[in-house]
């Protein structure tokens, strides 16, 4: 253990900046239930980046300090103040979830069952070098998983199980997913073809097309095609998907989801309703890669909804025991079907250089950051 804990946080002021900036913070000590784990693979999530930049305009961004302790500012259009109150001065912590080696334990014995282990953690300020969690918050790795291939344990491999329990459990038996290409993406592809679930995957280019259909993708439609609409009805007949889930948000792909969903259900109609067809169409949206407006062209019917879609909304409505049984798949099967790639690795400090922001925040896919706090 070292007296040296260092933080990333997130701090917007009452005259609309935005401070990126490193503290250094006192060295937890666990209770009873707590561990205190030495964080050494995070990752750059989008949720995260809407904690680290919340509503700044990066454009604005300017870096000073040192190249080893930088501090990066940016004005926040005074529109978006408002929503923010609750924000202004205080410095939020930055990070959904990471992974590392347990260094000090609480009494309990489910906290020192876990002294030495590499755990994965999710709960907020991860970005940091050292945390204290409770154990509740903590899933162990299997002997010989690396920090590395466990940092992205929670948002992604439970997002994605989660779109199959919900899939199940609103009574639908197959799923579109868009920006298909993305690493939770090609997890949600894994766990469906290894539970049998039709997945109808939506991209933007060819090269992704042939990345997903390489991993055993059996439906993906380019949403950059002059035959999308056509490509994406065909695959709904086939499969008979009646949900779908969406990162982008903003403009008309849900809407096309949509009634490309009801013009497959209304094939089967023997007579014309002004109301549409009766089979329900669901659109959940999880991100908002598009911070645009959400375009809904209404030739659909009626029969539909379109919802958010946040994990811990979805796995309280899942109960305690499917929650469980995913997190202990998600344990078994990290190196295999819940495995992330990343494609850049970046310290603390390297996360507030101008450079990384400008790559980073494109949330372009097909490419993954990773901090590490300990570098």
């Amino acid at each position: 253990m070292t007296d040296k804990n260092i933080q990333l946080t997130s701090t917007i002021s009452e005259d609309n900046k935005l401070t990126l900036a490193l503290k250094n913070i006192e060295m937890p000590k666990p209770n009873a239930d707590e561990v205190v784990i030495r964080i050494e693979a995070a990752p750059l999530n989008p949720s995260d980046l809407g904690v680290l930049f919340s509503a700044a305009d990066l454009s604005t961004a300017k870096q000073s300090g040192t190249d080893e302790n930088p501090v990066i500012t940016a004005d926040v259009p005074a529109q978006f103040m408002p929503s923010l109150k609750t924000r202004v001065g205080k410095a939020t912590q930055v990070g959904n979830e990471g992974a590392g080696t347990v260094v000090a334990a609480g009494s309990s014995p489910a906290a020192q069952a876990l002294m030495g282990k590499t755990v994965a953690v999710i709960g907020g300020g991860t970005y940091r070098q050292f945390i204290c969690a409770n154990v509740q918050s903590c899933l162990e790795l299997k002997e010989g998983t690396t920090a590395k291939e466990g940092a992205s344990s929670f948002v992604n491999p439970l997002t994605a199980l989660a779109m199959v329990e919900t899939m199940r459990a609103e009574g639908h038996k197959a799923i579109i997913h868009a920006a298909a290409a993305s690493n939770l993406g090609q997890m949600l592809n894994r766990i469906c073809i290894a539970d049998g679930v039709d997945l109808i995957n939506i991209v933007r280019k060819p090269q992704q097309e042939k990345l997903l259909r390489d991993m055993g993708a059996k439906y993906v439609v380019n949403s950059s095609s002059d035959t999308f609409l056509a490509d994406l009805t065909a695959a709904i007949i086939e499969t008979g998907a009646t949900i779908a889930f969406d990162p982008i948000g903003g403009g008309q792909l849900t809407s096309d989801i949509l009634n490309c969903m009801e013009a497959a259900a209304a094939r089967d109609m023997k007579e014309h309703s002004l109301y549409g067809s009766d089979t329900f169409k669901q659109a959940y949206i999880y991100g908002a890669l598009d911070r645009g407006p959400i375009t809904l062209n209404r030739n659909f019917g009626f029969a539909w909804a379109v919802n958010g879609f946040l994990l811990f909304n979805a796995l309280g409505k899942l109960g305690t025991d499917t929650v469980m049984k995913m997190r202990k798949r998600v344990a078994n099967e990290i190196t295999t079907t819940f495995a992330s790639n990343y494609t850049h690795e970046v310290s603390l400090a390297e996360v507030l250089h101008l450079q990384s922001i400008a790559a980073y925040s494109k949330q372009a896919t097909g490419e993954k950051y990773l901090i590490k706090p300990q570098a």
